[in-house]
This record gives structure tokens, C-alpha cells and sequence, in this order.
């Protein structure tokens, strides 16, 4: 073959791709709607607290589960920070090999411990395990531990596509579920007995809880804490986050593709000349949740990534102690900095700030990554 023929195949497989991704895209619809979702019944939300109550006066064990090369940022780090500040359980970071833990869409953390010793510290198990969204959803020592916990009488709790890597373990076989809106189709084909549950946050059945998608994590913790330590606590800690209500609602036809959604996406990702590397300064006690929801957020405009730095390589500790790793020494030429003001707040300045640096249309991508409901 010549190569301008060569060439010449190349673009015409580059523009019947193009051709048939405009196709899809223009199939998909104009806008999301928005619909009045009724509130969550009084008896199902006791029944959730009913379940996740630790049933005994003992200070409850909590192990937040992370595979070292992959897992999501805000699910490995927000329910770690959530509950350490409230002070009601003891909270372990856990990996499944020795090593920091390399998370998505950016930081570096370095674990408590791996699952093996954890075991050898508590063979009677957690009173609950975390199971946060992971880059494999069928690693055979995730799944073989989520079984052991489960035989030991641990609550799951699957926050956002960690629900598929529930699923994956077998543990949502006939029963209901959410999970994150990109990833539920996929759950449901490759686990067909889940009972799909829309319009709702959190979703209990058995021993396990599914959450929607990333900042589910934020309801899904205080209504744990609530489980635990009662509403007074859980009231406490959300205006610590600025968080004023934390029900299960949810609008589940909100969040889906959309024409807007994909062409905003397409744009940048094609403007490959055109990225910013934003700079985020670790300092001792900063909040590890605003970290994790600044970093997510700024990392997922498919404009932008962000990385921190440190004056030495050594971990920096947060405000609930969680160990960052810095990506660098060297300090970035653009800095992300964020008010100090509350986890929630920050989230939404965020989400503000993407808005006038690449438009208000990028802002929704990453609301819509996020599955985060906007307020006006």
C-alpha cells in the first residue's frame, strides 16, 4: 500500500468516525429535564437508620477499601473525612498491597493498612466497609475480601460506581440498588438480578447500601453518622460542611447524556493545544474533603488536571489525618487556591470558578461527572 493511500484510509476512517459520532450525538436529547421529586417516605428512611445502626454501645469499626492503582478520588477520601470529623467510629484507609494509593481523577494517599493486616488486627471484621468506585471491578482480592467482611456481619456500602464492584462480589444479587447514572446500564447487564431503584440517593436493602453518583457520598455518610451517633450529631456535622439537608431524593432523569453534555466534552477534549496544570499547595491540616472535591472537580473539565506540591516529598498530613502524598516539590506556574469556607460551599465556588475560566457549560460537565444536583 502506497502511503498517500495509507493517508488517505486514515482520514476517511477518521471522518466516517466523526460522521457517526455527530449521529449519535445529535440523537441524543436537547437538555435534561427536571422533575419535583416527592420526598423519601418516613418509613424508609427509618428502615436505612433502622439497618445501619451498629446495634451495640461499642465505638464502631469503619474500613474504607482502596486498590492501589486505581480509586476514585472524593469516594476514598470524603466518607474518610466525613466520619473522622464527626469522631464516632474509627475509620481505617485500607489498600489492597503495601503502597500509596493512586487516586482518580488525582492525589496520592498513603493508606492506614493493607486488607492482610487489617485482618490480623480485626479477624471479627468491620462493623462496616466502604467500597469506593475502582478503575477493575472484578480484582479477585477485592472481591474475595468484600465476601469475607460480608460473612463477618459488615454492612457494605457500595458509594458511587463502587456499587458495580459490590455487584461484581455477588452481594446485590436479587436485591436493590443505585449507582452512579454513566455506569448503571453496565451494572445491570452484567448483574440482571439487581433491583434497580431510581430517584433516590441511597438505596438499603439487606445488609448493603448503594449510593448515586460521587457527592452521594456526602448524604450517604451523614445519614451513617446519624445511624450511629443520632440526629443532633449528624445536624452537627453537615453545617460543618454547609450541607442543609441530606435526604435520600434525588432526580435521577437529570443526570444522563445529552447533546450539550457530549459536544462540550468533544470540544475540549479536541482543543489538546489549549490545557492548564493546576497547582494545588498541600499544607499540614488542610480539609482533606474540600482537597478531594477541588482536585475531582478541576481534574474533570477535560480542560484542566491538578496536581499539589510540597516543600518536601514527604506525606502531608490533613486536618482528620490522611496522609497526601505531593506529586511534586516544584511549584506550578497556575495555583488553585479555595476560600475558607465549608466542603459544600467550596464545592460550589468551584464549580463557579470552572464556569469563568471555560464556560458554564463545562461547569454542568462536571456537575453532571459529578452527579452533584445544582442549586440556581
Amino acid at each position: 500500500m502506497s502511503r498517500s493511500v495509507f493517508i488517505w484510509s486514515g482520514v476517511t476512517l477518521f471522518v466516517l468516525c466523526l460522521v457517526g459520532f455527530a449521529g449519535w450525538v445529535f440523537s441524543l436529547p436537547a437538555a435534561t429535564a427536571s422533575a419535583e421529586v416527592p420526598m423519601v417516605p418516613r418509613e424508609e428512611t427509618d428502615a436505612m437508620l433502622d439497618m445501619l445502626s451498629p446495634g451495640t454501645g461499642e465505638r464502631p469499626l469503619v474500613a474504607v477499601i482502596g486498590l492501589n492503582d486505581a480509586t476514585e478520588t472524593t469516594d476514598y477520601l470524603m466518607p474518610t473525612g466525613i466520619l473522622r470529623r464527626a469522631d464516632v467510629a474509627d475509620v481505617v484507609m485500607l489498600a489492597t498491597e503495601p503502597g500509596a494509593v493512586q487516586l482518580y481523577p488525582a492525589l496520592r494517599v498513603e493508606p492506614d493498612a493493607t486488607i492482610a493486616e487489617f485482618d490480623a488486627r480485626h479477624p471479627g471484621g468491620a462493623d462496616y466497609v466502604i467500597v469506593p468506585a475502582m478503575s477493575r471491578d472484578d480484582d479477585p482480592v477485592v472481591l474475595a475480601w468484600l465476601m469475607s467482611q460480608s460473612e463477618k456481619g459488615a454492612v457494605i456500602l457500595g458509594i458511587c460506581a463502587g456499587a458495580k464492584v459490590v455487584a461484581a462480589a455477588g452481594l446485590l444479587d436479587g436485591k436493590r440498588a443505585t449507582t452512579h447514572w454513566y455506569y448503571l446500564n453496565e451494572m445491570l447487564e452484567r448483574s440482571p438480578a439487581i433491583d434497580y431503584v431510581a430517584d433516590r440517593r441511597m438505596v438499603a436493602d439487606g445488609d448493603v447500601v448503594t449510593t448515586t453518583g460521587i457527592s452521594a457520598s456526602m448524604p450517604m455518610m451523614l445519614t451513617l453518622i446519624e445511624a450511629i451517633a443520632g440526629r443532633a450529631k449528624a445536624e452537627e456535622v453537615a453545617r460543618d460542611l454547609g450541607i442543609e439537608a441530606w435526604d435520600g431524593r434525588h432526580d435521577s432523569a437529570a443526570f444522563r447524556f445529552t447533546r450539550p453534555f457530549a459536544t462540550e466534552i468533544l470540544a475540549n477534549t479536541l482543543a489538546f493545544w489549549n490545557r492548564d496544570r493546576w497547582g494545588i499547595a498541600l499544607t499540614r491540616g488542610i480539609d482533606e474533603v474540600s482537597l478531594a472535591l477541588v482536585a475531582d472537580a478541576w481534574s474533570r473539565t477535560y480542560r484542566s488536571s491538578a496536581v499539589t506540591f510540597a516543600a518536601s516529598s514527604d506525606a502531608v498530613v490533613t486536618a482528620n489525618g490522611v496522609r497526601i502524598v505531593p506529586d511534586s516539590t516544584v511549584r506550578p506556574s497556575e495555583i488553585l487556591s479555595f476560600p475558607e469556607q465549608s466542603p459544600a460551599d467550596v464545592l460550589d465556588f468551584t464549580l463557579g470558578e470552572i464556569g469563568e475560566r471555560y464556560g458554564a457549560r463545562t461547569a454542568d460537565v462536571v456537575a453532571m461527572q459529578l452527579e452533584y444536583p445544582r442549586g440556581p
